[in-house]
């Protein structure tokens, strides 16, 4: 066989290697997390339970899927905010419940709060964010 050839048949071999590992890091990463934290999946169905109106869950989860990709602990290295909807300081969070760090319906709840204070509803702050790429 040619050295090409077997680098061919190698290669899936790799790649295949890769994600094997790759999955395995992903699967102990998401072990190593509290078990209250929920996914992103779960945050979504929360949020579509407290926002049942569909233009105004659109807007929201489009703001959250930009702002934190519906990751509970996601954290911005640069300005330090946090969680789903990326309020800065963070802690900000705790007027809308003392679990703010981790529980997503918290969270969600202190974004719509801010949201409808600030831009009248979800949808006036989509408007804002794609406007400035930020709200």
């Amino acid at each position: 066989m040619s050295v090409t050839l077997l680098r061919r048949i190698a290669s899936p071999k790799k790649a295949l290697t890769g994600v094997a590992l790759a999955a395995a890091t992903a699967g102990m990463a998401m072990t190593a997390a509290p078990a209250h934290a929920a996914t992103g999946s779960s945050a979504q169905t929360i949020a579509h339970q407290m926002i049942p109106d569909a233009a105004q869950y659109a807007a929201f989860s489009n703001i959250v899927s930009h702002e934190s990709g519906w990751n509970v602990t996601a954290t911005n290295a640069s300005s330090g905010a946090y969680g789903l909807v990326q309020a800065l300081p963070g802690s900000k969070m705790a007027s809308a419940g003392p679990d703010w760090k981790t529980n997503p319906a918290t969270q969600i709840k202190w974004g719509l709060d801010y949201m409808n204070s600030r831009y009248g509803s979800p949808v006036g702050a989509w408007n804002f964010w794609q406007t400035h790429h930020w709200y």
